[in-house]
């Protein structure tokens, strides 16, 4: 392995196609491109200015780092990512890759980040203005999360998420095997279109959640009293501690709540339309 330490590097490709490479205390300046191409490379401390550092890149460590707001797209078509403590300033980071694990990583401009990636581990990660974090995605872990972004999970498939904070708008449409255990999901249109979405122990915000599921699971969950017009065009089985504000037309299964306010049961209500309402 070499090693580079207390360098300075711009321009287009610096170090293209290296092996085996170790960087200390290292700035990437503006450029393009300055570790696509390359394998084995362990970064330690250092910052990264330029756009596109890291593309096509197999096996790399990044740790204590920071990427700039200028390193924009940095980490695409890219696999076998280990990321530790380290400062993302820019969006559109982590596009097509596999196989990644983000460690106390925060990313403040999150826009468009984790696009069409696969076996993710997220641990102690924070995200800010995530519009659409996660689209096309799958073989996700996630613990200890916070999240301030909309739309975001859209079209994921097998994701798993602990003790996680989610504040997004049209958070879950379309996924696919999601199970989230003791989060909170703040945001209206939650879940709508998903299938097999499991959601234990959370607590829920936001008017119209989960409408339109498709074998939608409810474990000893709270709605907040936003939380109205719940299930309509739902197949579910939910067990909710407490209120529901209201619940509209959902088409079949099991409700069981504390209490609800209002039950919507109307004309346009779709078949077979025996889902079974009941207080505990």
């Amino acid at each position: 392995m070499k090693t580079i330490r207390n360098e300075e590097f711009g321009g287009e490709r610096p170090l293209f196609a290296s092996r085996g490479l170790i960087l200390e205390n290292v700035t990437i300046h503006a450029g393009e491109s300055a570790l696509k191409e390359c394998s084995d490379i362990t970064a330690i401390g250092c910052r990264f200015e330029g756009k596109y550092p890291f593309w096509h890149v197999d096996r790399f460590t990044i740790k204590d780092c920071v990427f700039t707001s200028g390193a924009r797209a940095a980490l695409w078509y890219s696999s076998n990512l280990d990321m530790s403590d380290t400062l993302v300033e820019a969006p559109k980071m982590f596009r097509e890759m596999q196989h990644l694990s983000l460690l106390r990583v925060r990313i403040p401009d999150a826009a468009e980040t984790m696009w069409h990636v696969s076996d993710v581990k997220l641990r102690d990660v924070e995200v800010h203005g995530a519009d659409y974090l996660f689209m096309h995605s799958a073989d996700i872990d996630i613990d200890n999360y916070r999240q301030q972004g909309n739309y975001s999970f859209q079209y994921c498939r097998n994701v798993v998420i602990r003790n996680a904070h989610i504040n997004s708008k049209d958070a879950f449409w379309n996924t696919e095997n999601v199970t989230v255990y003791d989060s909170e999901l703040n945001g209206e249109y939650l879940g709508w279109h998903s299938h097999n979405l499991r959601l234990v122990r959370c607590r829920i915000s936001g008017t119209q959640p989960l409408c339109y599921c498709h074998d939608l699971v409810l474990e000893d969950c709270t709605f907040a009293p936003d939380s109205d017009l719940a299930f309509e065009e739902s197949t579910l089985r939910a067990k909710v501690n407490g209120h529901i504000t209201s619940v509209k037309n959902p088409t079949s299964g099991v409700i069981e709540a504390d209490s609800i306010g209002e039950i919507i049961l109307d004309e346009n209500i779709k078949a077979p339309a025996d889902c079974v309402i009941k207080l505990s």
